[in-house]
């Protein structure tokens, strides 16, 4: 199972609450995350992006770096690790954005991926006047289709003649192209979504608790296979090892108690705006009260695996071993530390684990 980071490059991370570190973001912050991952050997990091926040008073994620011009700056200073961008459908025309991620995936020297957000957070873009009207809610992963198909062609043969029902386009070029289709991550948690995802992704990025993640994983997985295609799971969670179980579990309540209401009530409004059943923002609302195990909201509802080293690894461990996903995205509370502890500490208890789980 490939281990990865999910870079804090919005304002406070993925942490809701007076109790977390509080902190900008920055390319020097993100850049030492990065390099730390690729020191301890994992593979991968993913940024994402946010062009507005929900406020509180952490003033969550009012700020945010741009996820591609990251992903640039950290591929330039890196050699080895897998650089994901995440790639707003609704911001960017599809030719501009498959030269950009090509850009990108040179710099990269063929690291390079992309998260595709097709929208959710009607707020986000009608501010900047971008919101192509609520019958999107229904019609977005029609759109993304025809996104995904523009890019993956112009990636391939760095030209396109397309007319579709959203684009069309008459010989439009993408030089040079290197031939190489970047890997695409989606978030495929409705129905609707999961069907999409099949079709057009490589990886579902998923959070969800150990019940619901094999409901959601496995039916893309028989889809995708269905139509001849292989996509892989790619589940995030928060990471909160101590020295004891205790010790992580009051740090983990600690978050919890101390939660920033206003900032999750503003989630709760722009979710709540969303009509569809089953998806990312239905589990943001139902994380209002859920426990940080299956996913609080103060976590932006992404599963909690917390305990002591030895427990964490085992968690991570056993989620490889019950449900066989490829990949998992991690994120935690005081970054840079928490990372160089779990890489001291629960890593080499996990890769034992993997390396005892292979030999069976």
């Amino acid at each position: 199972m490939k281990l990865g980071v999910f870079l804090p490059n919005g304002q406070n991370g993925y942490i809701i609450s007076n109790s977390a570190p509080q902190y900008e973001p920055s390319f020097d912050h993100c850049l030492e995350i990065t390099q730390e991952a690729e020191r301890l050997g994992l593979d991968f990091i993913l940024s994402m992006i946010k062009y507005r926040g929900f406020g509180g008073t952490t003033g969550y994620w009012d700020g945010c770096l741009d996820s591609i011009a990251l992903a640039c700056g950290l591929a330039a200073k890196t050699s080895e690790i897998e650089v994901f961008a995440t790639l707003p459908i609704l911001a960017m025309h599809p030719a501009v954005a498959a030269r950009q991620l090509a850009t990108f995936d040179e710099i990269a020297n063929g690291r390079g991926g992309v998260n595709l957000v097709t929208g959710w957070n009607k707020p986000e873009y009608a501010d900047m006047g971008l919101w192509p009207g609520d019958d999107y809610y229904d019609r977005r992963y029609d759109y993304a289709s025809e996104y995904v198909e523009i890019m993956r062609a112009m990636w391939r043969d760095g030209r396109v003649t397309y007319d579709g029902e959203f684009f069309k386009l008459n010989d439009a070029t993408c030089y040079p192209s290197s031939g190489r289709e970047l890997p695409i991550i989606t978030a495929g948690q409705s129905p609707r979504g999961q069907m999409y995802t099949a079709h057009h992704s490589d990886y579902n990025f998923v959070f969800a608790d150990r019940e619901l993640l094999p409901k959601i994983a496995q039916p893309v997985i028989d889809l995708s296979r269905e139509i001849g295609r292989e996509v892989g799971t790619m589940a995030v969670y928060t990471i909160i090892a101590d020295e004891t179980d205790e010790k992580a579990r009051a740090r983990m309540e600690d978050l919890v108690e101390n939660a920033d209401h206003e900032a999750l009530k503003n989630i709760m409004g722009s979710a709540s705006l969303d009509p569809q059943t089953g998806g990312t923002s239905e589990h943001f609302i139902n994380g209002l009260t859920a426990p940080p195990e299956v996913g609080n909201l103060t976590f932006m509802s992404f599963p909690v695996l917390h305990g002591s080293y030895e427990t964490v690894a085992e968690k991570i461990v056993s989620i490889e071993r019950d449900y066989n996903i490829p990949g998992m995205l991690m994120t935690f509370v005081d970054w840079v530390p928490d990372i160089k502890i779990f890489g001291e500490k629960v890593l080499p208890l996990v890769r034992e684990k993997f390396a005892a789980l292979q030999s069976v």
